[in-house]
């Protein structure tokens, strides 16, 4: 069975291509373009990682990692956070409110697939 990736992110052309990559790797994908549809599609997909955008409308990706690093249901779901937030505080930060894996835009897409298959643990 294929692993399910949930894609949060609000600048299009970044969904088309991580939408197309997830895709072509085998991925289930679902696509979110904000905070709350994030949390919304986290509940009835049931994503086993969620590639998830820290700067965006309605609700951050901070506060969305938050969210669900506080729901006890959500205890196994991995977290790459992307972001152009590169600097140390912002990757400090990601990282201990829960995100598994913490990458900044641009990144390659074959770091970003190794990254991903390590972390659903298929490396």
């Amino acid at each position: 069975m294929s692993k399910k990736i949930l894609i949060v992110d609000d600048e299009p052309n970044i969904v088309i291509s991580l939408e197309f990559l997830m895709k072509k790797e085998g991925f289930e994908v679902v696509v979110a373009c904000d905070g709350e549809e994030a949390l919304a599609k986290v509940a009835e997909f049931a994503p086993d990682l969620v590639l998830l955008d820290v700067m965006m409308p309605k609700k951050s990706g901070y506060e969305v990692c938050e969210a669900l690093r506080a729901d006890p249901a959500q205890a196994a779901l991995k977290i790459v956070m992307l972001t152009a937030k590169g600097r140390d505080t912002e990757v400090a930060k990601g990282l201990a409110i829960g995100a598994d894996v913490y990458m900044t835009k641009p990144f390659s897409t074959k770091e970003l697939m190794l990254r991903v298959r390590e972390t659903l643990g298929q490396a």
